[in-house]
């Protein structure tokens, strides 16, 4: 169930944006689990917003394929299937790759640096929490997409992203050799420092590759 929080409610922010905002992100992160009922009451709660934001909230989502409305059963978080899982990081990958591509015609020195400092962050904490190493992935492939200043492919991957493809498939989908995985962050970087949009994208397609052929296998 979602985690009870102190509300922050700015002035700029609608009634009906805020709650969606929320559960869409929780859904995203894996505090709402696939399968997991979303009780109205509950949230609204929990959130300290009317039941009818949530309601809408709750639609919204659905509309996202990231919800299930059941009939006369209320709403859960929506369960990936493999196959779907697969399209989905196929279609991902093709994305990252875009990104990547234009990344390496734009990047900046500024651009460089921040990557270089992420790998050192990254490799600092191969050994570490899984959870901090995800999360400094995370941010390394949004850094990529923000360089490549690509607005369409941008949108897109949001919406990938938030079906978090990889937490529902994690026990299968995800790399035991971090070494390896840091390798191939290393490979993209090059490759845009060297503003090589050919070698980005054969990197990027490398790195993101095996994670859906592990779930093509799957199926």
């Amino acid at each position: 169930m979602l985690e009870t929080k102190t509300p922050t409610r700015p002035a700029s922010v609608h009634g009906e944006e805020a709650p969606y905002q929320r559960l869409r992100a929780a859904i995203a992160s894996g505090e709402l689990l696939p399968n997991e009922r979303l009780v109205e009451a509950e949230l609204a709660q929990s959130l300290e917003v009317p039941r009818g934001a949530v309601r809408m909230a709750i639609v919204r989502l659905a509309q996202e394929n990231l919800v299930e409305r059941m009939p006369n059963r209320g709403a859960r978080v929506r369960r990936i299937s493999e196959k779907e899982g697969v399209e989905l990081l196929e279609a991902r990958m093709a994305l990252e790759c875009l990104a990547a591509e234009h990344a390496a015609r734009n990047a900046t020195p500024d651009d460089i640096t921040m990557l270089r400092g992420t790998l050192a962050e990254m490799e600092a904490s191969l050994n570490g929490d899984p959870l901090d190493y995800g999360a400094l992935n995370a941010r390394f492939h949004h850094e990529i997409v923000r360089i490549a200043d690509h607005a369409t492919a941008a949108r897109l991957l949001e919406s990938l992203r938030s079906r978090n493809t990889i937490f529902h498939f994690r026990s299968i989908a995800v790399p035991n050799d971090p070494g390896l995985r840091f390798q191939q962050h290393c490979d993209i970087v090059h490759a845009i420092a060297a503003h090589d949009p050919k070698r980005a994208v054969a990197a990027m397609r490398g790195h993101l590759s095996d994670v859906a052929a592990r779930l093509r296998a799957k199926l």
